[in-house]
């Protein structure tokens, strides 16, 4: 006891002289966990000034993509007071006329708007049924493989169509199940008639659909395969040794694991839910029919763009942001209840 007081002592000796050295007072040192005072005259510098200084790299580097969304998703928001005035692009926002709600009075009576509100609920449904889990499959395949030199390749094969643009994924689609596509070439070697898939009405739907998945199916695996590589493989060790067979293991344990990812997925995917895409939809409408292929991606570009009515087109987009944020609350909302974080918490 006697040597570790010396100790203190001398430690405590030691932090008077080196304030005495350095122009302070003479005071005792600040207890131990207790910033030290500033210096007279001077300011502590703030910590998130600290901290950006540290990350200015990192910020730099996301700096492009901030800017990205700024200007085009955060900035866009204003260009939704055209849903409120009979907007002429000559006058500019301050010299067209405030309508108030008449185009949102509008839409309620427009069966050319509503057919098109029909149309993408099928397809989002559709989407939603057979697009959503078609990563989720293809990544639990892909976890099994043992090889890691045939994953590898599965991946970059399956990879490989997201990089195709949508007018040349829809041009090999038309080669291969239009009316002289090669579906058509073999039925008529083998004596039988041929089909109609691409321009048929009724097959659009389930069409767009294989499309979507053939080109971002395996893009959509990275995320789901990052969840799986998080997995304790311990515990498939263990389901092992009890018994469990493959798909036993993943109920029991890869789907449990990677449950917060699929809430968090599925609910942003909702909250798309009437964002379907543009360019796909786009490049086929004519080839069914504005009455099957018309979407409200199509439909506010036709009515803004093609037919000069600006104003209703931002009241069909508006609505269409409305109905996300309000999808992507309630999802949310269920995912809480269900004890998930989902994307936010409230």
């Amino acid at each position: 006891m006697t040597i570790l007081f010396r100790l203190g002592t001398a430690r405590e000796a030691f932090d008077v002289n080196m304030t005495r050295v350095r122009g302070g007072t003479g005071g005792a040192s600040p207890p131990t966990g207790e910033a030290p005072a500033p210096p007279e005259g001077g300011r502590p510098r703030p910590g998130h000034l600290r901290r950006l200084r540290a990350d200015r790299v990192l910020l730099l580097v996301a700096a492009p993509g901030l800017a990205y969304f700024l200007f085009f998703h955060y900035g866009a928001l204003f260009g939704n007071v055209l849903a409120f005035q009979d907007y002429v692009p000559f006058l500019g926002v301050p010299g067209s006329e405030w309508v108030g709600l008449a185009h949102f009075e509008r839409m309620a009576s427009d069966p050319l708007f509503w057919n098109a509100v029909e149309n993408t609920l099928l397809i989002a449904a559709l989407q939603l049924v057979f697009f959503f889990p078609a990563p989720l499959a293809l990544a639990l395949l892909l976890n099994s493989v043992v090889g890691d030199t045939l994953r590898r390749f599965v991946q970059s094969v399956v990879y490989l169509p997201h990089f195709l643009s949508w007018v040349i994924v829809v041009a090999l689609f038309q080669q291969v199940l239009g009316g002289a596509g090669v579906v058509n070439g073999w039925l008529s070697d083998l004596g039988v008639g041929g089909v109609s898939i691409i321009g048929n009405a009724d097959a659009y739907g389930p069409l767009v659909v294989a499309q979507l998945v053939w080109k971002e199916c395996g893009w959509a695996t990275i995320i789901f395969l990052a969840a799986l590589s998080q997995v304790d493989e311990r515990q498939y060790e263990a389901a092992a040794l009890d018994g469990a067979g493959w798909w036993r293991r993943v109920w029991h344990v890869t789907l449990p694991a990677i449950r917060p990812v699929i809430v968090l997925l599925l609910v942003l995917r909702l909250g798309e839910f009437l964002s379907i895409g543009f360019e796909q939809f786009f490049l086929q409408r004519q080839s069914v029919g504005p009455e099957a292929g018309e979407v409200l991606e199509t439909f506010v570009y036709f009515t803004g763009f093609a037919n000069g009515d600006f104003g209703y087109a931002a009241a069909v987009g508006l609505f269409k942001g409305v109905v996300g944020v309000a999808l992507v609350y309630a999802a949310n909302k269920v995912a809480h209840r269900l004890g998930e974080q989902g994307v936010y918490k409230a």
